[in-house]
């Protein structure tokens, strides 16, 4: 059998920077898409012409150096921020504001520490379903603690929790509202690296058992290619915007045994190292 040499094998796998999926409708379309902020020295541009379409049901990865716009392009999915120039849309409708069909969950879990962990996940229900009976709304808490694990720390609050605790009660209040998009803004980025692998393992579990579009920013390679479907790579800021987009090959459901024994692992991996450090090296001068 006849293998493909590491050059072809990453072209087959890169598309352009528009980052249109091969089949399906649009479901998630970010269309030139500009920030541009006043400051006393003039426009400062954190975000230059990005154009982006995910489809319903994917696990998208964006990845790239602090300073590129990561953040900002997420917020403006969630509806934190409006575009300076362009639009993003969710099945066809504008984003300009928040809304319960898309659900973020940060680095820092955003957690209220009064509340228990069942009582975190209620507040973000009760304001969704206001009108659902409390038994309902009950049941749908208890329903996605069970799903994180956490039915037995139900009543704990979040000094009581471990970081990775946490974030599995973020993971399920987001989820408990049945959003269409996940949004994660590098979630898995202060815990130990046992907790992460956990906490990436259960992830796929539930899309895979929900099925709802993810966004995901990291700063770990290895996370994105054993997570996404496909990994958006973004250049440096200022004006920053996608360089490349690389489809994942591996077939689901994934084991992190086998990916990580598969050639293809390690050529990808290296061909995203060689963006974000050689072609896109961070710059510290401009800092």
């Amino acid at each position: 059998m006849t293998s493909l040499s590491s050059d072809t094998l990453i072209n087959q796998l890169l598309t352009n920077k528009t980052s249109k999926p091969k089949t399906g409708n649009p479901f998630l379309v970010v269309e030139d898409v500009s920030k541009i902020y006043p400051t006393p020295e003039g426009p400062y541009t954190v975000l230059d012409g990005v154009n982006l379409t995910i489809h319903e049901g994917e696990f998208v990865c964006l990845i790239g150096h602090s300073g590129c716009g990561k953040s900002t392009l997420l917020n403006m999915v969630a509806g934190f921020l409006r575009p300076t120039h362009g639009e993003v849309r969710l099945n066809n409708k504008r984003i300009t504001e928040p809304g319960p069909d898309r659900m973020m969950v940060f680095q820092n879990y955003a957690l209220l520490p009064w509340l228990s962990a069942f009582e975190n996940i209620y507040l973000a229900v009760d304001s969704v379903y206001p009108n659902k009976p409390h038994s309902q709304k009950k049941e749908l808490v208890m329903e996605h603690l069970d799903m994180v694990g956490l039915t037995e720390s139900a009543d704990k609050k979040p000094s009581q929790l471990s970081g990775g605790m946490k974030q599995r009660v973020a993971i399920a209040r987001a989820l408990a509202i049945r959003p269409e998009i996940l949004i994660l803004d590098e979630p898995f980025g202060a815990l130990d690296a046992i907790t992460k692998e956990e906490l990436q393992e259960e992830l796929l579990k539930i899309w895979t058992e929900y099925k709802v579009t993810v966004l995901m920013i990291t700063h770990d390679i290895d996370e994105a290619l054993f997570l996404a479907d496909r990994l958006v790579m973004m250049t440096n800021g200022p004006a920053a915007y996608i360089g490349e987009v690389m489809d994942i090959p591996f077939k689901r459901p994934r084991q992190r045994s086998r990916i990580i024994e598969d050639p293809q692992y390690y050529e990808l991996r290296n061909y995203a190292l060689d963006f974000l450090y050689r072609r896109y090296a961070h710059d510290d001068a401009a800092d």
